[in-house]
């Protein structure tokens, strides 16, 4: 029997809904099949905790007497973008700061940038901002410099504008030397795998065809209460897909913003990725409604029968030819080592299990204690 959004929120008003997590629907739908657990279920909670690159920030730092339309913005000696209307800017996390201490020992290594700055402001830290400007009849102003808390900007809004990754690649480096990488540090002739998704708790692999997830849907974000506003850059539903709907390769990706305000920095910290760079790592989930037996199908879909590729990141990846060493599934990734041409891999996490068990859970809460309803997206994801 199909359930409404509707009758699914009334459920939540009333304290009568039953809220489970990913990890947790996998054993009911492999114990009652996908009918009953449609029938007793009513959310499921997803959560992801990784470094998100195509993360940042608009800031609206404050005018100034006499007013100024600043066209370069730094905030902590990390430049901003800054053309835009008057005093707002963007700031990117992987920007580095131009007087970062690291790159002046190692050139090319950066130990502070936008992430961080983003995670100091809420941390409740003051930081330092400069601007300058070319000066116009309305705004006279050439320069700005102030020291500012997050409570005291106008307007803070995270906007991501490539988060949640449907499914991505286990890196390896077949070639002699260590390659440093988005994927992280890779030692030559594959001594190790690193892999970046929470599997089963992954929200877009709770819901492969985006039937609950499009613009407007309502979700949790960086601790706070954030929103699908579009499909993410990158976005390529069309590749390959397993019987269950789920990609066999990077897919879909969201577009999410929300009130860096209400964040907090346990669920967005900065990050320094050796010999790559700066980056975000961004606390994410979202509630998977389930509307029928389908969806109950799609959310109990288990680690062992989630597949990735393994792909060299060494010289084929670099020049665009990416070698492809076949296929695994997040059950082996997680077990701890692969199997790469007969020969045995240890494999990492860049994303946190633990941090993203805690975020279905905490978004279990939010639903079980009425504190959250689910919302019906004005318009779902491109497939």
């Amino acid at each position: 029997m199909a359930k409404t959004y509707e009758e699914i929120n009334a459920k939540i008003k009333a304290g009568e809904a039953v809220v489970v997590t990913a990890e947790e629907m996998v054993d009911i739908v492999q114990t009652n099949g996908p009918e009953k657990a449609a029938e007793n279920v009513d959310v499921v909670t997803t959560g992801t905790f990784a470094p998100m690159c195509s993360s940042g920030a608009f800031i609206n730092t404050g005018q100034m007497l006499p007013t100024i339309k600043t066209s370069r913005v730094w905030i902590n000696k990390v430049p901003a973008y800054a053309g835009l209307a008057a005093v707002d800017a963007f700031l990117g996390v992987t920007e580095p700061c131009e007087d970062d201490p690291l790159n002046k020992i190692y050139p090319g290594e950066f130990k502070y940038g936008g992430g961080h700055v983003i995670e100091d402001l809420l941390r409740g830290e003051e930081v330092l901002i400069e601007a300058k400007a070319y000066g116009t009849d309305c705004y006279k102003a050439r320069k700005m410099k102030k020291i500012i808390g997050l409570k005291d900007l106008p307007y803070a809004l995270l906007c991501n504008p490539r988060n949640g990754y449907q499914n991505y690649n286990c890196a390896i480096n077949v070639t002699e030397k260590t390659v440093y990488t988005y994927m992280g540090m890779l030692k030559g002739k594959c001594q190790n795998a690193n892999y970046c998704s929470a599997g089963e708790l992954s929200p877009l692999l709770n819901d492969p065809y985006y039937r609950t997830i499009g613009l407007g849907t309502r979700i949790f974000l960086g601790g706070g209460i954030g929103y699908v506003t579009w499909h993410g850059t990158q976005h390529n539903p069309g590749v390959d897909r397993a019987d269950n709907g789920v990609p066999r390769r990077p897919s879909g990706t969201l577009m999410v913003q929300g009130d860096l305000k209400q964040m907090t920095a346990d669920w967005l910290r900065g990050v320094s990725l050796l010999g790559y760079g700066n980056s975000l790592a961004v606390g994410l989930g979202i509630p998977i409604p389930i509307l029928d037996a389908e969806m109950a199908a799609y959310t109990g879909v288990s680690d062992k029968n989630l597949y990735t590729r393994v792909i060299d990141y060494g010289n084929d990846y670099t020049n665009g030819v990416a070698r492809d060493y076949g296929e695994v599934s997040y059950a082996q990734l997680k077990s701890g080592s692969i199997v790469v041409e007969d020969r045995e891999v240890q494999t990492a996490p860049l994303s946190s299990m633990t941090k993203a068990r805690e975020i279905a859970e905490i978004l279990k809460k939010w639903i079980v204690d009425k504190q959250f309803l689910i919302s019906k997206p004005t318009t779902t994801l491109p497939i």
